[in-house]
């Protein structure tokens, strides 16, 4: 049995999970992930003597964002985290290809999707609460370049 197995029966309740690879290591699993939105910029320009409409161009791509809660995982990623927060955030070799692969209850990959040039900005660690029996909640966001999506 791997890591991301391993993983995923240590959290049972889940119908899906996602189970995040760096290079092909998996280094965590988490139990809700919300994909980076595609968006791109749009330039109005106004023509002169048509006032039926007003052109849209479409310009630069927005930045992506993906978000990782309800997680586990190896401080493989909590240490690329610290390493980012430390140095210079432009340094090429803080920048990683990622991949999240969403696995079904019987662990199989449904899809995948992969980010290049991402990098960890946002590490929210678990509220616990002593007068609660809510679960605890961390939450992993990585901004990213260009990503894919592939399915098996």
């Amino acid at each position: 049995m791997d890591y991301a197995q391993q993983l995923y029966l240590d959290q049972s309740h889940a119908a899906f999970c996602y189970v995040v690879l760096i290079g092909k290591e998996a280094v965590g699993a988490f139990t809700e992930c919300t994909l980076p939105a595609i968006e791109w910029e749009v330039e109005e320009l106004k023509e002169g003597g048509q006032n039926a409409y007003v052109h849209q161009l479409p310009g630069r791509r927005k930045g992506a964002r993906l978000t990782l809660k309800n997680g586990i995982g190896k401080s493989l990623v909590f240490q690329w985290f610290k390493e980012v927060v430390e140095a210079d955030v432009h340094q090429g070799k803080l920048r990683k290809t990622i991949s999240v692969q969403l696995k079904n209850s019987e662990l199989q990959e449904v899809c995948t999707w992969t980010l290049e040039n991402a990098v960890p900005v946002k590490w929210t660690g678990p509220q616990l609460r002593s007068d609660a029996s809510a679960i605890a909640i961390q939450t992993l966001e990585f901004v990213c370049g260009a990503f894919t999506i592939s399915m098996p």
